[in-house]
């Protein structure tokens, strides 16, 4: 445990350190600035606004910094040959990628806590320079909405580790899990419009197996967007976030575990 509490420690203070994390926060500094102009457009429902664009501020930016970062893990490892250093050492191979995943983890978690703290400003000014006896905003669902965008980027992460840890490139690790992204983003939209049986919209079975597939293989992002409930004020069932919670821990835990079992059987060049 120790090695791989070590391993989450450096993987997190180089990600720190890196130069990209710091042109992604000045990319959401100026995106939350215009967050800011762009609700002084709008007549009505301010505050409405100005959740739904931080939020989706947020998802961006942290897609984009979990993306340059996690997809850059292993593999500068691989290419710099400072994986054999650490896996001649007592840290098995499976130990490596849970340390790396880790670091990750706290990496991305930090960051959006922190972007989440920073977004909170525009929505809270936003309230107080346009007062609507109406309005339904709730702070409470817009940090739930904000602590499922940590777990849907973890989730993510751990999707990269998997890719890593089947690939040597960066350049294709990134390729699959933007793939992976997109899919996951729309999967539950496709499989709707299937259940749906629009009149004269017929689907081949091959067609619908092929849907199911990849509906339960890949992962359900859009369980994780509450970005209408945030900015809109609507209670979130608990049983809701107990089934997405766990569904977040099982799909993580089965990316990490096949990742670590692949990795255990490669062969580095």
């Amino acid at each position: 445990m120790n090695g791989i509490w070590g391993l989450a420690y450096i993987t997190f203070k180089e990600g720190i350190m890196n130069r990209a994390i710091f042109g992604i926060f000045i990319m959401v500094v100026l995106m939350l600035a215009a967050v800011v102009t762009l609700t002084n457009l709008f007549m009505r429902d301010i505050v409405k606004v100005a959740a739904d664009l931080s939020l989706a501020t947020i998802s961006f930016s942290g897609l984009l910094m979990t993306l340059f970062i996690g997809t850059n893990l292993l593999a500068k490892d691989i290419d710099k040959r400072t994986i054999y250093m650490v896996i001649s050492r007592p840290v098995s191979r499976a130990q490596y990628l849970i340390g790396k995943f880790l670091g990750l983890f706290l990496l991305v978690t930090a960051a959006v806590l922190f972007l989440g703290f920073v977004s909170s400003l525009p929505v809270y000014f936003a309230g107080l320079g346009y007062q609507n006896p109406q309005s339904i905003f709730k702070w409470h669902v817009y940090f739930t909405a904000i602590l499922f965008i940590a777990m849907k980027l973890t989730l993510i992460a751990s999707v990269i580790i998997f890719f890593s840890s089947i690939t040597s490139t960066s350049f294709i690790t990134l390729v699959l899990t933007i793939a992976a992204y997109l899919i996951g983003s729309t999967n539950e939209v496709v499989k709707g419009i299937m259940d749906a049986k629009i009149e004269g919209v017929t689907i081949s079975p091959i067609m619908g197996g092929v849907i199911k597939f990849v509906y339960y293989v890949f992962p359900n992002l859009s369980a994780f967007d509450l970005k209408i409930q945030a900015a809109h004020g609507i209670p979130i069932p608990f049983g809701y976030l107990l089934w997405v919670s766990a569904y977040w821990l099982v799909y993580m835990a089965i990316m990490i575990a096949a990742g670590a079992l692949i990795i255990r059987r490669r062969e580095f060049p």
